[in-house]
């Protein structure tokens, strides 16, 4: 479940949690644990996939989704003894802004979505994952269509 995740949250990078300050205050927390990978990518990463040309549909889809994002983040805390306890506490964060968007519960891990919206469209897209040795948080923010993701996923 754990490279699923991990494959999940790759797949997000490439088409393309709670405020800000959440995921902020845990890369502040996280920042000196040699155990915590950590993945920031910012707007201008984003803006250089529209400098790619391309002819095919899947392809120009993709870079239109790509191109209304403003950035991401990612934490990821393996082989630790308390990833379900972080994920526990992950998850209570979110404030009345956020609304859960789909949850997973399997015997090795969990995984919840959240979603937040501003006048009707998603701004920010949250993974939080914990099993009994890993943790994992990622925030997608900018302009996201849940349909366009979904679509592209099917086609990669």
């Amino acid at each position: 479940m754990k490279k699923n995740i991990l494959l999940a949250a790759a797949m997000m990078m490439s088409f393309a949690a709670f405020s800000q300050d959440v995921i902020e205050r845990y890369f502040k927390e996280m920042n000196n644990d040699e155990q915590v990978t950590k993945v920031s990518i910012s707007s201008k990463m984003f803006e250089l996939f529209m400098h790619i040309d391309s002819e095919e549909a899947d392809e120009k889809e993709l870079l239109e989704t790509v191109s209304k994002l403003k950035g991401m983040k990612i934490l990821i805390k393996e082989e630790v003894a308390n990833g379900e306890q972080l994920y526990k506490s992950a998850i209570k964060k979110p404030n009345a802004d956020y609304e859960v968007l789909m949850t997973v519960e399997d015997d090795d891990e969990d995984l919840t979505f959240f979603i937040r919206e501003e006048n009707g469209v998603i701004a920010e897209l949250v993974m939080i994952a914990g099993g009994k040795d890993n943790f994992v948080l990622l925030s997608l923010i900018g302009e996201i269509d849940l349909n366009q993701i979904s679509k592209l996923s099917k086609s990669m």
